[in-house]
């Protein structure tokens, strides 16, 4: 796979508590096969990870979630952790950005608690996906089909349940975002909430 991603931007999408594991493999297998990943975040500045129960190592931010669009992206990495997506599914500017990238139709790929991000995005309804077991439930409720495997391909979303998956989750993320658009790959029908609500989209990365 090697230099197959060159063409390509990725966005990142993270905040303190994510797990370093599944931060830091997939970061690692995207920038081998060539693609520019962007570290978003909610705030300048770096982010802390977590791991084996504690606090782990801090990676730099790229950009702040009010600094970018979809429109500039090619796909959505969303690392999982508990504390990570609980925090960043409560911004609207970031739920609107992950929304975003299900209306264009772009490859979206998740691990472990990260889907919780998609729930509050509504984008997941009638989709097939895995996640951690503690939110299945919450999946499910959300209107998603969630299965017990370790990786679920869905039309351009990628889903994985844990660290464990993490082998299968990069291979299957890499060829998803290799292909790049898929017209299954959609939004939900109806205006997400922080539309509805008018609050502000984040600005046209520069």
């Amino acid at each position: 796979m090697a230099q197959e991603l060159d063409t390509k931007q990725i966005a990142l999408l993270a905040t303190h508590g994510f797990e370093q594991s599944e931060l830091e493999e997939p970061l690692i297998a995207l920038r081998e096969a060539g693609a520019e990943v962007a570290i978003i975040s909610l705030e300048a500045g770096e982010i802390r990870g977590w791991h084996d129960g504690d606090w782990g190592e801090s990676i730099p931010v790229d950009a702040t979630i009010d600094e970018v669009d979809a429109r500039g992206f090619d796909a959505l990495l969303i690392p999982g952790g508990v504390l990570n997506p609980d925090k960043l599914r409560m911004n609207p500017a970031v739920v609107e950005f992950v929304h975003a990238f299900f209306a264009q139709h772009k490859p979206v790929a998740s691990i472990c608690h990260g889907p919780w991000l998609l729930a509050e995005a509504d984008v997941i309804r009638g989709r097939k996906l895995t996640s951690y077991g503690s939110i299945k439930t919450d999946l499910k409720n959300a209107g998603a089909n969630w299965m017990d495997q370790e990786v679920v391909v869905d039309n351009g979303l990628v889903t994985s349940r844990n660290p464990g998956d993490l082998d299968a989750f990069c291979a299957k993320m890499l060829e998803a975002f290799k292909i790049g658009t898929q017209k299954g790959q959609v939004a939900s029908p109806e205006r997400h909430r922080a539309q509805r609500d008018g609050s502000k989209r984040p600005r046209p990365r520069a």
